[in-house]
């Protein structure tokens, strides 16, 4: 063979691999047209709603979009109880784009049901070609100080430390993460300390804006018989759009209970709890309320329960969407 049947064989493998990576680069800054970036923020708000998020999710998906695209491998994977060969396709997308939470769900199919069942998807990866990818991809970036990133290896490792980085770095969900492991009795503690400890990560969750934090924090704040304290959470939970947040606090309005000492007020109690009427994919909630607010509804006025829709209209308009703001990396 000549040199310059080498070389043009060697050019033309290179434009072909230099073209490969600038369609990844590409696809990775994706820019989503305001109608695809719509699309995606109602994938996942339905998908936070245990509600069907397929159609939304793969518009952003097939923009290129790697959120999108790990949240539509997840809405399939949930929907079919297993990693399916078209769910895999889109965690493949998202983790060839950095994705490492996409990168953990595929280092980790090898304990999915479909591994039970003998029909995983074929990858030109195996797990643990996707969990050295992960380190490789997240491991800088906690080295750096990213706390999510910490989490990540966390995850990927199990190693307490890596959660209490994470913690000690700020990140509100590994503070409630740690707060948990602490409580359930990881870690070296004298007794007294232990509760300190859990109550401190607990506030640091809250005050970071993470809602389940802000949810715990409200609780431990009630226990401690911090009234006061416990209201201001409470409601604060409730403005995250967290759904026990929303059901505390609208049911608490309402005096149905009467637990934490708020003024009556059954058009906002009400109003708040009506929200929740969303919550039709899955979750115990729409349940809940279903009781509920027809024993509110008895002590209103028709009036009031007019004025407790247009109030609810404004807390919609003003507020974030109702969700569970289940873990990402949940089964």
């Amino acid at each position: 063979m000549s040199y310059i049947k080498v070389s043009a064989m060697f050019l033309k493998k290179f434009i072909s691999a230099a073209a490969l990576i600038l369609a990844v680069v590409n696809m990775a800054y994706a820019q989503l047209s305001p109608e695809q970036q719509a699309a995606k923020e109602r994938g996942i708000t339905l998908f936070n709603q245990y509600k069907p998020a397929y159609n939304d999710l793969l518009i952003a998906a097939e923009a290129g979009d790697s959120d999108a695209q790990f949240y539509l491998g997840e809405d399939i994977r949930l929907e079919h109880r297993y990693v399916t060969k078209e769910a895999s396709k889109w965690y493949i997308a998202a983790a060839n784009q950095g994705d490492y939470y996409a990168m953990f769900r595929l280092a980790t199919s090898g304990s999915d049901l479909c591994s039970v069942m003998g029909n995983c998807p074929a990858d030109i990866k195996e797990p643990g070609d996707w969990l050295k990818m992960l380190w490789n991809t997240a491991r800088p970036l906690a080295e750096q100080g990213d706390g999510e990133a910490m989490m990540i290896m966390y995850n990927a490792t199990t190693e307490i430390e890596w959660l209490e980085k994470a913690a000690e770095a700020g990140y509100p969900r590994a503070q409630l993460s740690l707060a948990k492991r602490y409580f359930d009795g990881e870690g070296f503690f004298l007794p007294w300390n232990r509760s300190a400890a859990v109550k401190k990560w607990v506030k640091a969750s809250a005050e970071g804006g993470f809602p389940k934090g802000v949810f715990a924090y409200a609780g431990e704040l009630q226990k401690d018989g911090d009234m006061e304290g416990a209201r201001y959470w409470t409601k604060k939970a409730a403005e995250t759009g967290l759904v026990d947040g929303v059901i505390n606090y609208g049911s608490y309005l309402a005096h149905n209970p009467d637990r934490l000492g708020y003024p009556l007020d059954r058009v906002k109690g009400y109003g708040l709890l009506s929200l929740l009427k969303v919550l039709d994919g899955g979750g115990t909630a729409l349940d809940y309320i279903n009781d509920v607010m027809p024993e509110i509804a008895a002590k209103m006025t028709p009036e009031e329960l007019e004025q407790a829709k247009v109030f609810a209209e404004e807390w919609k308009n003003t507020h974030p969407p109702v969700s569970f703001f289940p873990d990402k990396l949940g089964f």
